[in-house]
């Protein structure tokens, strides 16, 4: 089985503040780090690392973003189809983080927009039946819904991150299999939490809904059971791509015991994700090949 990952790359800026400034307020900050990123570039190099056979699919521009996003992407386990969109700049992300571990994030997805459903199915070629598609919230829709709907038609497992927020993700749910949402995420899509909203998405056509939340845990919810597993204890350092590393390894800890999501998944996500926020910055914080390994024994 193979993961076929459709998102955006790009490359992440952090800078470290004190706090996040008020509106028209000017604060100093420092440049923390700046290295590999972008929602469908984390999770599809976390399931590499699992040992997932993974495919990045994800537009770039033509400028020196690019070749740097080419050269560090060369450097991991993923099958890179990146493919280049002209007139337009590699996309960017602006992580503000503070120091109790918490961040924003400000994205730009010129490049990520520029995939079209022919771009789409072009990479999706060679997939079977049986294989993972994963989407994130930063495609167009009339990109995300030929993905879904071609994977649908090849009988692809679907896992869906509806991040950034779009309106229309609501039409979604009864092509996607898998969902992984966060607290806020979920309020805003279903105005409820917890047990209530993952049920609202099961109902909705949903057949799997984990909701990931912080230092609570996670929850699974299907329509036959409910099941929530602890965080693991750990300092937090950064929480940059820790929701990333979460699906990506709960989504291999599944692919690789030919399995479906279940406690086990969480629990080493949630085991991945702690080493995550322990260190700082978003590549550079993802647990390795051989940590994966041992994650992935347990």
């Amino acid at each position: 089985m193979r993961a076929f990952v459709i998102g955006n790359v790009a490359l992440d800026e952090t800078y470290s503040i004190s706090a996040l400034p008020e509106p028209g307020v000017s604060i100093f900050g420092a440049q923390a780090s700046r290295d590999l990123g972008g929602k469908g570039c984390n999770q599809a190099i976390v399931m590499a690392r699992c040992g997932v056979a993974t495919t990045l699919a994800a537009m770039i521009g033509s400028d020196d973003r690019a070749a740097t996003i080419r050269e560090a992407l060369a450097e991991e386990p993923v099958t890179a189809d990146l493919i280049t969109a002209d007139g337009v700049a590699s996309d960017l992300s602006i992580i503000l983080t503070t120091p109790d571990g918490e961040n924003s994030v400000i994205t730009t997805r010129a490049a990520a927009a520029a995939f079209t459903p022919e771009r789409v199915a072009r990479s999706l070629a060679t997939a079977e039946a049986g294989d993972l598609l994963v989407l994130q919230g930063n495609l167009s829709k009339a990109a995300t819904i030929a993905a879904l709907e071609l994977a649908r038609q090849t009988s692809m497992l679907t896992a869906f991150n509806p991040s950034p927020l779009q309106p229309w993700f609501s039409t979604l749910w009864p092509l996607v299999d898998i969902a992984f949402l966060n607290q806020s995420e979920v309020r805003a899509l279903t105005g409820e939490t917890g047990d209530a909203a993952g049920q609202r998405l099961v109902q909705q056509g949903v057949r799997t809904v984990i909701l990931t939340l912080g230092g609570e845990g996670s929850m699974l919810m299907t329509a036959d059971m409910t099941c929530k597993v602890p965080a693991a204890p750990v300092p937090v350092i950064d929480t940059t791509g820790a929701g990333d590393c979460f699906m990506g390894t709960a989504l291999a800890s599944a692919l690789l015991r030919q399995s479906t999501i279940d406690e086990r998944a969480l629990r080493q996500a949630a085991r991945a994700s702690a080493i995550t926020v322990s260190r700082r910055g978003t590549r550079s914080a993802f647990p390795t090949t051989e940590e994966m390994k041992e994650i992935l024994a347990g």
